[in-house]
């Protein structure tokens, strides 16, 4: 099978690079960017990518591939750091911008653009997205600007020998214009891939590694009640004998209004012979007691969702089993734990930074069947393995719940009312048609009171914020344009029917510079 080489620089897009190129049918292969190439790497590769990266090209501690990667007689594209680095390797120069390039910024072609095969069938000025604070100043040895940016900073290049290429923007993230179509003409045209990857394909792939890897031990799967578990859940009861797979689901009394029930009932609906639920509600709202900080609250709920299952194991008599989680490649890299070690700390999640869990990382014992998948192909993954629409196309739910939901201290008080506020919100999309055309919606509770009037009474109530996106990777987001008389509408259902709330407030902030949640 044909393939693209990524050579990973620490870039928090370098899976989104991997996951657009499959999108074309082809297969793509994350390393290390400083890899040493060898055949084994080199093996079926069509083409190389070079992503992007935190660093700055000319910083001494910046990563830099295997010189030998400018011998090989195979296409290159540098993508934002990748350009700049290709450029000081070929003896050109890289400086600091007086202001960085960030966001949407225009993109026109130059006379050369217009005609080049990386450009075919694009506009000669489109939207890009831009994400660096670095620039080109001089282009390496036989290297031609053939597009630029706002005060004429270069924006693509092309070598000479029409091997290599380079962007300073990012085709791979879906705000930019056209970018689908530029990695189109480079893996498809330029690097002559052919098509033979897809979703069915990963399914098969990654069946018959994890068959390999688990024979006949048991498979214990910790359930979030999130989509990402019940696929993983589906994937598991599918390529193993079902009597050798056990769901564990643990109900921390941090989720959704009635949610444990229908957890329940879809994992039942799995055909899974050992499904367990504990009510741990009491240990982790003790555990969390007096907690604000999010990244410790994610570490406690980590650590203590790991020790109860270590507790229940026993108690049920499971022998040693490898621990199964839904983990995706979005919470692995805003973790820090992208291909690599150049990696950024963005949050941390608790299903990939907890102590315990990174320990049964180390010994092993740990399986992550969807790690590179984005939650798009998730669910196209749960589609496959049979799963109803209701259960694939909910809206995206963190691992710890409304722990991450509350900002601030956490209580059952508190958890009561997000839980009744969320419930409304949710209702009141689908009444009107839009929980469907939001990618993610949600309610947060904020840590003050704001004074209000309830009748002829004034009154200090809680104040909500409501989240809604538009997104298909949740890699970048857009806030939903929601119309102004559905938001006054559902602001007041709120208000009605949970006292507790005396304001609500809409966040209109994209993904980035925010995350889709708030902690």
């Amino acid at each position: 099978m044909d393939k693209i080489l990524i050579l990973d620089f620490g870039s928090q897009y370098t899976q989104l690079i991997g996951r657009r190129v499959r999108e074309l049918g082809v297969y793509s292969e994350i390393v290390p960017g400083d890899s040493t190439l060898n055949e084994s790497m080199l093996k079926d590769a069509v083409g190389i990518i070079l992503s992007g990266s935190p660093f700055s090209a000319y910083d001494a501690e910046a990563p830099a591939p295997d010189p030998r990667l400018y011998d090989l007689k195979l296409p290159l594209l540098g993508i934002c750091y990748g350009i700049q680095r290709m450029t000081l390797d070929s003896r050109g120069a890289v400086e600091r911008l007086p202001e960085r390039e960030y966001g949407r910024k225009p993109v026109i072609l130059l006379d050369a653009g217009t005609t080049a095969p990386l450009f075919a069938g694009v506009s000669r000025g489109f939207s890009s997205w831009m994400s660096h604070g670095d620039s080109i100043l001089k282009p390496g040895a036989g290297w031609t600007v053939i597009a630029e940016s706002e005060g004429g900073i270069p924006a693509a290049l092309v070598h000479e020998s029409g091997m290599r290429w380079g962007v300073q923007f990012h085709p791979e993230v879906s705000h930019c214009e056209f970018g689908q179509k530029i990695l189109g003409n480079f893996v498809l045209d330029i690097c002559k891939a052919r098509r033979g990857w897809s979703m069915e394909a990963y399914l098969e792939q990654e069946a018959g590694v994890l068959k390999q890897k688990i024979g006949s031990q048991p498979a214990l799967l910790l359930i979030s009640g999130g989509v990402d578990s019940t696929v993983a859940g589906a994937f598991l009861l599918k390529i193993l004998d079902p009597a050798q797979v056990y769901l564990l689901y643990i109900d921390t009394g941090l989720m959704r209004k009635a949610e444990s029930d229908e957890v329940m009932a879809n994992l039942s609906s799995l055909g899974a012979k050992h499904l367990h639920k504990v009510d741990a509600e009491a240990e982790f709202l003790s555990a969390l007691k007096g907690q604000d900080d999010p990244e410790k609250k994610r570490k406690i709920i980590g650590d203590l969702f790991i020790s109860i299952q270590e507790r229940e194991v026993a108690r049920l008599g499971i022998p040693e089993a490898f621990l199964v989680q839904g983990t995706l490649y979005t919470d692995l890299i805003e973790s820090g734990k992208g291909v690599g070690k150049k990696a950024q700390v963005i949050k941390s999640h608790h299903n990939v930074r907890s102590p315990l869990v990174e320990k049964k990382r180390t010994e092993g014992r740990v399986i992550e069947p969807l790690d590179r998948l984005y939650k798009d192909e998730v669910r196209a993954l749960g589609r496959i393995l049979g799963l109803p629409e209701g259960v694939v196309g909910r809206h995206p739910f963190p691992g710890p719940g409304l722990g991450v939901r509350i900002l601030g201290e956490l209580s059952k008080e508190k958890c009561d009312i997000l839980r009744e506020a969320d419930a409304v919100y949710i209702s009141e999309l689908r009444a009107r048609g839009l929980y469907d055309k939001i990618w993610q919606a949600f309610c947060v509770l904020l840590p003050i009171r704001s004074v209000g009037v309830a009748g002829d009474e004034r009154k200090y109530g809680y104040v909500a914020a409501l989240r809604a996106v538009k997104s298909t990777d949740g890699m970048t987001a857009d806030v939903y344009p929601f119309d102004p008389e559905d938001l006054i509408a559902i602001s007041s259902a709120i208000t009605n029917k949970v006292p507790a709330v005396g304001r609500v407030v809409y966040d209109v902030s994209s993904k980035p510079p925010a995350t889709i949640e708030w902690e």
